[in-house]
Order: structure tokens, then C-alpha cells, then sequence
């Protein structure tokens, strides 16, 4: 079969040319073929790459995700642990080591960064790394915590006779704490509207309500005093005093020894008080303390963090 001659028309002499087809510009044809073809699918190649994954990496970025998941909950459990600790903390240093005038223990909060939002950007190495800092740091607060106890229990041994005498539990019966009508700190005073501070806390009650000594001890006043009305006080020993205040009935005298838990008055409405209700003091070398710590014997630990709740929260002094 013969060869098909090509031509191509000239626009500047008018007539048909014939085209020669030389070996030299079929290589070099071939050849940018050739490249532009290379070029097309490298690019096709990495496009697909950066879109499809093989299932090998899918099933590995599947377990990467699966682990950081893990290492999320984890961190998640181990924060809700140090707020526990942190918890237990706050309750030996304000209460228990009240009772014994103990000092206070430290426990350096968990400083580290909080990387909920970060862990997905974290290495493997980086994420172990990052967790075993966390439960080193709670597995010495867990130490530590443990320490205090024993030694509170040490105390405890060492001072049976003194525990008697302290003030151990509420001065009125209330367990469902519906009567705390006021804590201890600064609130405004109900007759002059100014900020004061409160010494005491106050305990809502119907009139003629028991009142109940809150340690071992003997009454060192019981009588009118001005502010207070008809009160008792009851000195402990080891530099402690309760006041009882706003009395309608004392039923004790002065000089008397009273138990813990013993009827000494009943509530009232008595000197400078706007209703019917018990003004509850703790005095430590004279100085008022925040009665909220002496209430050990009296509460679970679920009541006294409600107990906390209120006296923050309430602000309706009576007196």
C-alpha cells in the first residue's frame, strides 16, 4: 500500500506544500509525547495518593485514632481521681487538722497543660510521655494524702481525752441541713445594712428548739449578754469555747459540767435577733473559727459538702 502524502496549506504564497516527515522530528514527537506523558502521571500518581488511601494506612490511621481515644479517656479518669484527691485535701486541712492544730499538708496541684484539644497532634512517644506524667503526679498525691491520714490517726490516739471535749457536731438537730440560715464570714446586717463580719453561724429553728452542747465542757457564763441575749458558754479546755446565743430558756448554770450531745437551752428570739434561731460560735484562744470545720462526728462526708454549699451561699443573717 502506498504512502499517503500530507500537505498543509501556506497562507503567504496561497498553495498547498507538501509536508516532509523527516526521522529526526518523528524522534523528537515521540519524545515530547513521551514527557508530557511522565509528567501526567507522576502527577496523576501523587493526586491519587494524597486522595486513596491503601488499606494497609487506612487500617493504621484507624488504630492511631482508636489509641488517642484511649489516651483521651484515660487522661479523663485520671483528672476526676486528682479531683478526688484535691477534694480530700481540702477536707483534712480544714477539718482534721483543725481539731488537731495540726499544720497544714501540700499538695502541689496537677500543673500540667490540659491537652484534650492537643492529643490528636501528639506522637505515640509524646502521648506516653504525657500520661505517665499525670498518674506519677496523682500516684504521689495518693502518697502523700496517705501520710496524713496515718499521722492523723497517730493523733487521734494521743488525744482520745481532748477529742471529747471538742466541738464535734451541730449545736441543733439538723441532719437534712434545711435550717442553715447563715454562715460564717462577712454579710450584711440585717438591722444597720452595712457589711460586717459574722462570727458565728446561724441556725433557723422554731422557738423552744433543743440546743445541744457540741463537746465535753464546763459552762463559764449562762445569762443575758448584750448583742447575744440569753446565752451560754461553754469552755472545753485545750483554749476552746462555744457560744450558744438568742436563748428563750437556759437550762443550765454556771459552773456546770456538761456532756457532749447534753440539752443545755432551748432557741429563741432573745437580744439582737430578727427570728426565732440559734447564733453558733467556735473560739480558738479567744479568736472566732468558722464553725463549719468542727462538725467531724456529726455529718457524712456528702452532708458536709452540702453544709459547705450553703453556709457559702446563704446570706440571711438573723442577727
Amino acid at each position: 500500500m502506498a504512502k499517503k502524502t500530507k500537505y498543509h496549506f501556506n497562507k503567504e504564497t496561497l498553495s498547498y506544500e507538501k509536508i516532509e516527515v523527516t526521522f529526526l522530528k518523528v524522534l523528537r514527537d515521540i519524545g515530547i509525547y513521551t514527557f508530557v506523558g511522565i509528567v501526567i502521571g507522576v502527577a496523576t500518581f501523587f493526586a491519587a495518593s494524597k486522595l486513596f488511601s491503601s488499606p494497609m494506612e487506612k487500617s493504621l490511621k484507624k488504630e492511631n485514632e482508636e489509641l488517642k481515644s484511649r489516651y483521651k479517656l484515660i487522661e479523663k479518669q485520671v483528672d476526676e481521681m486528682n479531683g478526688v484527691i484535691r477534694d480530700l485535701h481540702l477536707r483534712d486541712n480544714n477539718l482534721y487538722r483543725v481539731i488537731f492544730q495540726a499544720d497544714p499538708i501540700e499538695i502541689n496541684p496537677d500543673s500540667s497543660l490540659r491537652y484534650y484539644d492537643k492529643l490528636s497532634h501528639m506522637s505515640n512517644a509524646n502521648l506516653m510521655d504525657y500520661i505517665s506524667m499525670k498518674t506519677n503526679h496523682l500516684a504521689k498525691s495518693i502518697y502523700v494524702q496517705s501520710k496524713s491520714y496515718d499521722e492523723l490517726v497517730l493523733l487521734a490516739k494521743q488525744n482520745e481525752n481532748r477529742l471529747q471535749n471538742l466541738p464535734a457536731i451541730q449545736p441543733v438537730m439538723n441532719k437534712d441541713l434545711r435550717r442553715l440560715a447563715s454562715g460564717y464570714g462577712y454579710r450584711i446586717d440585717p438591722i444597720y445594712h452595712v457589711k460586717r463580719f459574722h462570727a458565728g453561724m446561724d441556725f433557723a429553728a422554731p422557738l423552744g428548739t433543743d440546743i445541744y452542747a457540741t463537746g465535753n465542757g464546763k459552762v463559764s457564763f449562762a445569762g443575758w449578754q448584750q448583742g447575744y441575749g440569753m446565752c451560754v458558754i461553754i469552755n472545753h479546755g485545750s483554749n476552746y469555747e462555744t457560744l450558744y446565743a438568742h436563748q428563750s430558756k437556759i437550762l443550765v448554770r454556771q459552773g456546770q459540767s456538761v456532756k457532749r450531745g447534753e440539752v443545755i437551752g432551748l432557741v429563741g428570739n432573745t437580744g439582737k435577733s430578727t427570728a426565732p434561731h440559734l447564733h453558733y460560735e467556735v473560739r480558738l484562744k479567744g479568736q472566732p473559727q468558722d464553725p463549719r470545720n468542727y462538725y467531724l462526728l456529726d455529718l457524712t462526708p456528702e452532708q458536709y459538702d452540702e453544709m459547705i454549699r450553703l453556709s457559702e451561699s446563704s446570706g440571711n443573717v438573723l442577727d
